[in-house]
């Protein structure tokens, strides 16, 4: 691993904290590692009663060994042109390329997932393909240099997965046993199969300052998917 491994972190509005608080848990731990928590103009991020601050600017972080988006309703960093620039810009300088929950759909809509298969939270995996990805059922995907994990939780194994890569897997191993990652969760639940059947029989979880509406989103992916396959003037 090299002497220092810049990691950086592209947050926006609405962004969920779990997708990046696990990973950056598990990155902490690895030697020479330097995160960076960076968003448009340095704003604050805030989720729920809980701020993020100060943030490095986007705009100024020049290059990154590794680049990971985190997920949450994407409109926010989609539609924002300096958001979109960075993740371009940044990708192209990184080792490794990667992802959590919904954050596969913004590096799709940057153009950085054709033919490439990605992990993606369940509700909106199916989305990918209108971005030229192919959607993967897997908790942890990786299609060359793109690492990409799926739903909230899988951030931790993604983190871990790259640990492994980074530092080999004694080392990963070693985080894990620190972080006492053992998941036991209290209930027996799969991972619907049918997203829009299942997000309909769920009791509403919407609140605070952003919501999740899995109809917008759609729409939104459907028009990035179509300003990627739009000719370039």
């Amino acid at each position: 691993m090299a002497t220092q491994l810049d990691i950086v972190f592209l947050l926006y509005p609405g962004v969920s904290f779990l997708d990046f608080m696990g990973p950056q848990a598990v990155f902490g731990a690895l030697p020479g590692a330097r995160q960076i928590f960076a968003s448009v103009g340095g704003q604050p991020i805030r989720e729920g009663a809980l701020t993020l601050q100060p943030l490095t600017r986007l705009e100024d972080v020049e290059r990154c060994d590794v680049l990971c988006v985190p997920g949450g309703p994407i409109g926010p960093a989609v539609e924002n042109p300096v958001f979109m620039e960075g993740v371009r810009r940044l990708a192209s300088t990184a080792r490794f390329v990667t992802s959590v929950c919904t954050g596969s759909l913004i590096l799709g809509a940057a153009g950085l997932l054709q033919g490439r298969r990605a992990a993606c939270h369940w509700a909106m995996r199916e989305q990918l393909t209108h971005l030229g990805a192919i959607p993967d059922t897997g908790r942890v995907v990786r299609d060359g240099n793109v690492l990409t994990g799926g739903g909230v939780t899988a951030g931790i194994d993604f983190g871990l997965t790259l640990a492994a890569e980074l530092a080999g897997p004694e080392m990963a191993q070693a985080i894990q046993l620190m972080i006492e990652y053992a998941p036991a969760p209290p209930f027996a639940i799969q991972v619907p199969t049918v997203a829009r059947e299942a997000l309909a029989r769920m009791p509403s979880l919407q609140g605070g300052e952003i919501t999740f509406d899995p109809v917008a989103e759609e729409a939104l992916v459907r028009r990035a998917g179509e300003a990627l396959r739009a000719p370039k003037r």
